[in-house]
């Protein structure tokens, strides 16, 4: 955490700067002192915005340097079109293209959902095979070899909060979709590959499980809905 300084800390390192002689006097009480302080709160106020320079050049952090550091990422780009309706889902953008440096591993998917806001697990398939498969297994052939599902935490990550410090004035109370997850990770997929789309519920948001009409064994209670 960055220190803050007072109006009499930079007062006492003015003073310091001061020609030496009986007429300077270094202290409190004086009337010069009293006369030189009414000018630090200008340097304090100087101090601080270069406190928050050093947090707005930081693409994860920025505010301020937002416009400018989606001009240098390019943004909005096909994945990020407009309208982004808070600072921190336009923040989130420019922080995952940023940290984005290209991969194929299931680790380098779940961190990219992680710079969008989002957690997501990855499901893999394989085919059935005599000898190494076991009865139970999904018939799978082949070509779900290439099938992977990526499951979404409904629940976390979707929804952006306004916040206080975060969130200006004018931004709606809560924004939400996966658009631009699903895009991200869509475009830089191995080509050869084919995404299943999935998103985990928390069940208890329909009925906690204990609906009268089904004793909890609908779709909406096993927690896990898969888009077409």
């Amino acid at each position: 955490m960055l220190w803050t300084p007072t109006a009499q800390d930079y007062l006492w390192q003015f003073q310091r700067l001061l020609p030496r002689g009986r007429v300077w006097q270094r202290g409190w009480g004086t009337l010069q002192a009293e006369a030189l302080l009414t000018l630090m709160p200008t340097w304090v106020r100087l101090h601080i915005r270069a406190d928050d320079l050093l947090t707005d050049a930081f693409p994860c952090s920025t505010v301020e340097l937002l416009p400018e550091w989606e001009a240098t990422l390019g943004l909005p780009d096909p994945c990020v079109q407009p309208p982004l309706t808070t600072i921190q889902q336009r923040t989130g953008a420019v922080c995952a293209k940023f940290v984005a440096r290209g991969g194929a591993s299931y680790e380098y998917f779940i961190h990219l959902a992680a710079s969008l806001g989002f957690q997501i697990e990855i499901e893999t398939y394989k085919p059935f095979r005599t000898g190494s498969s076991a009865a139970g297994d999904p018939l799978c052939s082949e070509a779900w070899a290439f099938a992977w599902r990526v499951v979404i935490d409904g629940n976390v990550g979707t929804i952006t909060y306004f916040r206080t410090g975060a969130s200006s004035a004018g931004e709606p109370l809560a924004a939400w979709g996966a658009q631009a997850l699903q895009c991200a990770i869509e475009a830089t997929a191995p080509a050869n590959t084919t995404i299943i789309w999935a998103y985990a519920i928390d069940s208890s948001i329909w009925d906690a499980g204990m609906s009268i009409w089904d004793q909890g064994d609908s779709i909406w209670d096993r927690g896990v809905i898969a888009t077409p």
